[in-house]
Order: C-alpha cells, then structure tokens, then sequence
C-alpha cells in the first residue's frame, strides 16, 4: 500500500477524461510523493459513454483512498454543460501553478489550456496516442489524433484552429514554462525543452497484487473496428483464430467496444466476454490472470509488462495484417500500428493469423 498522498508540490490541477488517464495521473502523484506542496486537485471531465463513466468512478474512489480532492463534472451533460463547466473551473485554472493533463488532442483540455497561466505543464499517457503527440510536438505539427491523420481538416477542425494553435504553444517549453511527459510509451523523437519522465507503474504494483496466475491464456480486447481502422468482420476471424491457437478463454472487452460486436464475439468464438470495472493494469494486477496475454497492438503491451513485473505472466502481441484494415483507415494506420508492437519491450511478438 502507497502513503497516503496530496503532497505533489505547488498546488496542481489534473484533467482526466478515461481512466487510463486517471490511473496515470495518481502513478505521476505516487512518484512525486516526496515533494512538498499543497496537494492536488482531480477534475474528472465525465464522458456520456456509461461503461467509461463506471470505470471512472471507481477510478475516482480509489484517487480519494488516496488523499486527493476529486471534482466530477457533467462535463457533456447537455448543450450548456461545456460552458457552465469552463465558468465553473475558470478560478481554479488562473491559480494553479501546474496543469496535469492525459489528452492534449481533446478540444476540452485545449479550450481550458487557453485559460490558465501555469508554469508547469504534465502531460500523463493517454495510451498509445502520446507517441504520436510527442511526435507531432518535436516536429512542430498541428495536433492531430493518429487514426484521423491524412485526412482533410473538416469545418469544426476550421473553426477550432486557434485554439488547438494556442495550446500547442501552451504545451510547448519557453522560458516562461516547463513542460514534463510523463510516460510509459517509448520516445522516438523528444521536443526540445520537454523533461520526460518514465512511468513504471509503482503505484498499481504496489497498491495491488501479486495475482494469481491461471494456467490459461486471457485475450485483450480494442476499439479498431470503433475507430474505423480494422474490418470487423476480419477482427472476429482473427480473435476466433487466435483464441483457438492458443487456448484462450476469456475477452477482456476495451471501453469502447459495442455491444454488438462483443454479443457477436461472444456467439462465433466462445469466448467469455469479460467488462472490466477498471483499467487492465488494475484488473490484472489483481488477478486472477491467464499465465498468457493476448493482445493486437495497443497501449497494454506496453503497461501491462510493468504493471505485472515480477510474476510469469507473459504478453503476446500479435500484428495487424494490412489486409484488415478498411478501405477509410487513415494512411498512417499501419505504420502506427507497426510502431507500436515494434516498440514494446518484454513482449512476445506474434504474427499476423489468417483472417479470411
């Protein structure tokens, strides 16, 4: 079990939208831990999404088991809802002294990064998508998310511009700012002036586990076929493949994963469909877990190896098949994807199954 925290330093204030976020942020807090301070303040921008928001309030319980203020906001409760939560957060954002933030792509964060004068800067992972905002950072490139790269700026992208400009500039080092990422992913191209610092998962490790480890092999689930990048139809086949190769039992469903697509899972691979209450690290962690992960390349084969240190679990990451990928992916899809299994350590690379 961690001390009890609050003492992150000159008062902060974090904006979180999923739990991964949420997670990273009290990992980042458990690492600072020994500096002084006032403590920090969680605000949770709530998604309508009901499977995230569950997740999200057991997130929050345990940030509160931790001695940190948390602030739940209907931040998309209705027309209004964005306006009155700005108003409402307009106070806290000009006295905070550092700004923690999982998700420089979302236009909340970016409209609320215009409003604060902090000096200090924390960028936790969001997932895989940070590779590709520190990327974007070093080259000095408008902040796109990696899936809808390639594709023209639609009317809204137009319209919102100056604030996405704006708080690239926020979220880049001057003098006047410093600039933390504070990561599990890896860093191919560091912005100038940016301090990053590695996350290991010390918090998760220590707050829960040693699991227990079964004899079999667990599959880990994503939202591709949500994004608009893989074929669904060529998804089924793959897990169905996969999961028979090598004797997996239980799905552990992504978030954002629709309910039609897990039914339909559920039917044509036998598979139990598993809806975790919190993020993988956590539920893994916890255990019981397959002695075996299965994965497609995602942020877990990446946190997972971390948060599990130490047992016999081992993640198996199995590539994409170009093949898979629907005629509207964006075209930096694949080398993404590539990167992203390329790049992880302490894994078993797997290849692509035949999907027919």
């Amino acid at each position: 079990m961690s001390p009890r925290a609050g003492n992150t330093g000159p008062h902060t204030l974090a904006f979180v939208e999923s739990p991964v976020q949420l997670l990273n942020v009290l990992e980042w807090a458990h690492a600072r831990r020994h500096a002084g301070g006032t403590g920090l303040t969680l605000v949770v921008l709530s998604p309508i999404d009901p499977m995230t928001r569950g997740q999200l309030r057991r997130m929050a319980e345990l940030a509160r088991e931790e001695g940190h203020a948390v602030r739940w906001e209907e931040a998309r409760g209705g027309p209004a809802a964005p306006f009155q939560t700005i108003g409402g957060l307009a106070g806290l954002l000009r006295r905070a002294d550092r700004i923690v933030l999982g998700d420089p792509f979302s236009r909340y964060v970016q409209l609320l990064l215009t409003i604060t004068k902090a000096r200090d800067i924390v960028v936790v992972d969001d997932g895989t998508a940070t590779m590709e905002f520190v990327a974007q950072l070093a080259r000095g490139e408008r902040l796109v998310r990696w899936h809808r790269k390639g594709g023209r700026p639609g009317p809204r992208d137009l319209v919102f511009a100056p604030v996405s400009s704006a708080a690239r500039k926020r979220l880049t080092p001057s003098e006047r700012r410093k600039v933390e990422i504070f990561s599990s992913m890896p860093m191919e191209e560091t912005p100038a002036g940016v301090t990053v610092t590695a996350n290991t998962f010390a918090w998760t490790r220590d707050r829960f586990g040693p699991p227990r480890i079964t004899k079999g092999a667990d599959m880990v689930g994503t939202s591709l076929v949500e994004t608009g990048v893989v074929d669904g139809d060529r998804y089924l086949e793959a897990v169905r493949s996969l999961a028979k190769a090598h004797g997996a039992t239980r799905y552990f469903a992504h978030r954002r994963e629709s309910a039609e697509k897990l039914h339909r899972l559920a039917v044509e691979t036998g598979l139990e469909v598993v809806r975790p209450d919190l993020p993988l690290e956590l539920i893994a962690r916890r255990g019981p877990i397959g002695r075996t992960i299965l994965s497609f390349p995602s942020t877990v084969v990446h946190t997972l190896p971390l948060a599990l240190s130490g047992t016999e679990v081992r993640v198996a990451v199995c590539d994409i098949d170009p093949a898979w990928l629907t005629e509207n992916a964006s075209p930096r899809a694949q080398g993404f994807l590539s990167g992203v299994t390329g790049t992880a350590r302490d894994v078993h690379r797997l290849s692509a199954v035949t999907a027919v």
